[in-house]
């Protein structure tokens, strides 16, 4: 039977107008009732070992122990409750997303902004499980004042630019678009299911299912051909994992 009782929270956060401002916003959000805070991160795992809330709104930098290490202290527990991080730093995400977090919210919150983070964390409750798969399935990347969940399944291709790399989403769709995240094309790729993404070039990575194609242009020179027309140029080096996947 589903759960619609409020998620019993512990807000944390080492600035007292942001730890107020956080308990004004939740007073009036039905789906969360907050039983403790917290100003610090040794505190806040004290209160979450005390209080076992269902969810921690957690500050990212704090002094002595950052949300970070709170939640690489908590592991793996059955018990550990969800956490959305808060924060006016958005160049954690990669760090929150591998720690399972539930969401990033940036601040200033909005009480419309953190109601949706919210809502995420009773979809998790009532799914019941954490999402335990060895791949990235997400990426949380910047977009005006928040972050956006972009689908790794929606993910055409990557490329690198310097220390970022942009992803590009719906190429196939008539809705192309992309986005900039702080991260390298090598850090994905070793995150990323092989059996979905293939890197063929040492700047780009290519979802399997948009390669209808490889073109030999002469001279060893090889290209993928994508679905939406374009085509992008084999690395030499990745040259033999492409035909591979021809199954040559």
């Amino acid at each position: 039977m589903p759960d619609h009782s409020p998620l019993r929270t512990l807000v944390v956060d080492d600035e007292p107008l942001a730890l107020e401002r956080m308990l004004h916003i939740c007073r009036d959000l039905p789906a969360v009732e907050v039983v403790g805070t917290a100003q610090d991160g040794n505190a806040a795992l004290a209160a979450i070992a005390d209080l076992a809330p269902d969810l921690v709104l957690l500050d990212m930098t704090m002094p002595e122990l950052d949300g970070l290490s709170v939640v690489r202290a908590l592991g793996k527990a059955h018990a550990a409750p969800a956490v959305i991080f808060v924060t006016a730093h958005d160049s954690f995400a990669v760090e929150a997303f591998d720690l399972d977090a539930v969401d990033y919210v940036l601040k200033p919150v909005t009480p419309e902004r953190l109601d949706r983070a919210i809502a995420r964390a009773v979809a998790r409750r009532g799914s019941g499980s954490k999402d335990e798969g060895q791949w990235l399935s997400e990426f949380w990347v910047p977009h005006r004042s928040e972050l956006l969940r972009i689908a790794a399944a929606d993910v055409d291709r990557i490329d690198a630019e310097r220390d970022y790399v942009r992803l590009h989403v719906g190429q196939n769709e008539g809705n192309a678009r992309s986005y900039l995240m702080l991260q390298t094309v090598s850090g994905l790729e070793a995150r990323l299911d092989p059996e979905r993404f293939i890197r063929l070039h040492r700047s780009t990575i290519l979802r399997r299912d948009r390669i209808t194609g490889l073109r030999h242009d002469g001279l060893g020179v090889w290209s993928a051909e994508l679905a939406d027309g374009t085509s992008v140029r084999i690395g030499r080096t990745y040259l033999a994992r492409a035909k591979a996947m021809a199954g040559r």
